[in-house]
C-alpha cells in the first residue's frame, strides 16, 4: 500500500513518456503563444519567434533539428545558440549527412562542423500571432558534404 492508503499497485515508468515530454513542452509554448492575447503593457515575450519542425511543431532553441524531412538523412545535432532574438537566431553544432553510398540505406553519417543562422521571420499563417523563421543558412566552417557549397541558404517551408 502507498502513503495515500490506495492498494492498488503503482505503474511502472513509460520509456515514451520521457521522450513525450519536450514535444508536449513545444506544443504547450506554441498553443499558450497563439492563445495569448498580447497586451500593450505586457513585457515582451523572450522567445517571440520559433521555428517550427519536421512535425509543424514550434520549437525554440532546438538542440537538434531535421533538414531532410523526407527520410532523415541530414540533421543538425548538437546546436548551441548563442543568440535568439526577433530577427534572426545563430548556433554553432554539426551537420550529420548521410554519405548514401552504396544508398542512403547502406550509407554513413558523416559529420560537418557548421554555424546556422536563422533569419526572415514571418508571421506562421496556422498560429496567429506567431513568428517563425523562414530561412536557415549553414555556413560550413571546415568542409561541406560534397556537392553542396560551404555557405548555403535554404528557405524553410513548414
Amino acid at each position: 500500500m502507498d502513503a495515500s492508503g490506495d492498494a492498488r499497485r503503482p505503474r511502472a515508468a513509460r520509456p515514451w513518456a520521457r521522450k513525450a515530454g519536450p514535444a508536449c513542452a513545444a506544443a504547450a509554448l506554441a498553443l499558450a503563444m497563439a492563445a495569448a492575447p498580447a497586451a500593450a503593457h505586457a513585457p515582451a515575450d523572450p522567445y517571440p519567434v520559433v521555428v517550427v519542425d519536421c512535425f509543424s511543431a514550434a520549437q525554440v532553441q532546438p538542440e537538434e533539428y531535421i533538414l531532410a524531412c523526407g527520410d532523415g538523412n541530414n540533421r543538425l545535432v548538437g546546436l548551441h545558440w548563442r543568440t535568439w532574438g526577433t530577427s534572426t537566431a545563430t548556433a554553432t553544432g554539426t551537420d550529420m549527412v548521410n554519405e548514401c553510398r552504396p544508398d542512403c540505406a547502406a550509407g554513413r553519417f558523416r559529420p560537418y562542423p557548421v554555424t546556422v543562422t536563422l533569419s526572415a521571420p514571418r508571421p506562421w499563417p496556422t498560429h496567429p500571432g506567431v513568428q517563425r523563421f523562414t530561412v536557415i543558412r549553414l555556413l560550413y566552417t571546415d568542409t561541406a558534404p560534397e556537392p553542396v557549397d560551404k555557405d548555403v541558404t535554404y528557405k524553410l517551408v513548414w
